[in-house]
């Protein structure tokens, strides 16, 4: 019995409702949603926080984004919302992540929540979704070579997009006017809205169900998860465990910048300082400390049951440090668009690789550590293509790695053929997963992906990628999986590259391959062992 007095099994009833409501809220926005990127790839996000603003269920959508998504309400409360507000954000020093991650934070105050003074605020929904273009130097607005935001796009600090139930027509003209492809962003707009509408109905039928019981279930589910969490914090060795990676350079120069880490584990908390790391660069890897938080929250529920219900109470026993100025930590002007897609996946990489000294045996080899982001864009307005593309995940202590996968940050799907060539004047060559290129081990690593695209139209192609340089590495004696290359043209080009291209040309992308887990000579050992069993080797005689 909780101290709202909530049984565990009406506890558990609400905790799923609640969480039926963001996944429906995600499900709105997908099918609503008119870019590929959002309506195919699902890169969004769905949340419902409390009047306080903390996270109450989330759907299992994108780590990055959801991680993050507290500091975008946070700054929303700051400005005394009223119902029938919804303010849009994605200013990356004002709750952001980077600038084509769009935000909607709307207030809950469904009519059964009416009190005697008006509606009240009971909550809030929240939804988040890359945008496939907000403007800046390049189509796509993730420039290879940014050294400032500005370059990134438009920047919007929270500001209300609709008031008092009414669409804010000067800010969303605003909005439009900064951007290449403006009845895209309009129609993904709405579906956004249309996910956050989704939410305050469905809270309205839970409060007419529940009441008061019913918001007494915020605080129950977020006292389980903690409550949880710092159980499963306690059965960690406690200690100070390092680790140190490096992202290939930075846009700008191709000089290593080193990411460094101490994860001290006491007792049911757990705190991680970034001391050690590079201070902040020229070039657009910065990441605002919303994203560092992520990835850090996003391991830790990796080596605890991950089916405690996410919300704030996972958060709670976790703290998150690094200092100003610095790569995870950067003030502004500072470039951060490639920070949120690729900073975020190497601070998972060396997060896990401190708790590996604590846990091995939950910690999986590392997988191909990039999104392998793919930007081609026409500067007319004519079209914008985004994409992040799958390679191999590392090889757990049990189970070999994936092939072709999304990880770490990021859990978005591809872009089907069928759809990207209807609606791109783009062409796909090939698509295949790239044999070998798994780390070898007791348990060999996922294998990359390669994915060749003709554009047919001139166009600017754009590629922040990482592990050009850097093999993903393996575990407890397992090799590093295959490195990835960047083509265009057939040239091989950095990892962040920016170039316009004439029609006609191909861009090929190789995706790394995930670390292997374990001795290699045994997994020959236990497949000659599985043959005899099986038959298949007889014995001597």
């Amino acid at each position: 019995m909780t101290e709202s007095n909530i049984d565990s099994v009406e506890l558990e009833i609400l905790r799923n409702q609640l969480e039926s409501v963001a996944e429906e809220m995600g499900r709105v926005l997908i099918r609503g949603a008119y870019s590929p990127n959002i309506k195919e790839r699902q890169d969004c996000s769905t949340a419902l926080f409390d009047d306080e603003g903390r996270m109450v269920a989330q759907a299992e959508h994108i780590p990055v984004h959801l991680g993050a998504m507290p500091e975008a309400v946070e700054a929303v409360l700051e400005l005394d919302p009223e119902p029938g507000d919804t303010f849009v954000v994605n200013d990356p020093f004002a709750g952001g992540t980077h600038l084509p991650d769009v935000t909607l934070v709307s207030p809950l105050a469904p009519e059964s929540a009416a009190a005697d003074s008006g509606r009240e605020i009971v909550g809030y929904a929240v939804s988040r979704a890359h945008h496939a273009d907000v403007g800046g130097m390049s189509p796509g607005s993730m420039p290879a070579g940014a050294r400032e935001i500005y370059q990134e796009g438009l920047r919007l600090p929270p500001v209300r997009l609709v008031a008092g139930g009414e669409v804010n027509e000067d800010v969303l003209d605003l909005l439009l006017a900064n951007v290449r492809t403006p009845d895209e962003r309009r129609a993904d707009l709405r579906a956004q809205l249309a996910a956050n509408d989704r939410a305050e109905e469905r809270v309205g039928e839970l409060l007419a169900d529940h009441g008061d019981r019913l918001l007494a279930a915020f605080d129950a589910v977020i006292d389980y998860s903690r409550e949880r969490v710092e159980a499963e914090l306690r059965d960690l060795p406690d200690g100070e465990y390092r680790a140190r990676d490096f992202l290939e350079g930075d846009g700008v120069t191709d000089d290593d910048v080193p990411i460094a880490v101490t994860v001290e584990i006491d007792g049911a908390s757990l705190a991680v300082d970034f001391s050690g790391t590079a201070d902040q660069v020229p070039g657009n890897l910065n990441a605002p400390l919303a994203v560092a938080k992520s990835a850090v929250y996003f391991a830790v529920r990796s080596v605890t049951d991950p089916e405690i219900p996410p919300n704030h109470g996972c958060y709670a026993p976790v703290s998150v440090s690094a200092p100003e100025g610095s790569l995870l930590n950067p003030d502004p002007p500072a470039a951060v668009v490639g920070g949120n897609v690729e900073t975020s996946q190497r601070v998972t990489d060396v997060v896990f690789r401190a708790l590996a000294e604590a846990v091995p045996e939950r910690v999986p080899a590392e997988g191909q550590g990039t999104m392998n982001n793919l930007i081609i864009g026409s500067r007319a307005g004519d079209f914008t293509y985004y994409e992040t593309i799958g390679g191999g995940s590392g090889a757990r202590p049990t189970k070999d790695g994936m092939d072709g996968v999304q990880v770490g940050m990021t859990n978005t799907l591809n872009t089907p053929v069928e759809a990207l060539e209807a609606e791109y004047p783009l062409r796909v060559e090939r698509y295949a997963l790239r044999p070998d290129s798994g780390g070898e081990g007791r348990h060999r690593g996922g294998l990359g992906l390669e994915r060749a695209v003709t554009v047919e139209t001139d166009a600017t192609v754009s590629l922040l990628t990482e592990r050009r340089r850097h093999a993903p590495q393996g575990l407890d004696g397992g090799g590093p999986g295959a490195l990835g290359e960047n083509r265009i043209g057939g040239e091989r080009v950095g990892a962040k590259t920016t170039r316009e291209v004439a029609a006609g040309t191909t861009v090929t992308v190789l995706t790394p391959g995930g670390g292997g887990y374990g001795d290699p000579t045994e997994r020959e050992s236990e497949a000659s062992e599985r043959d005899r069993r099986d038959g298949k080797v007889g014995d001597d005689e």
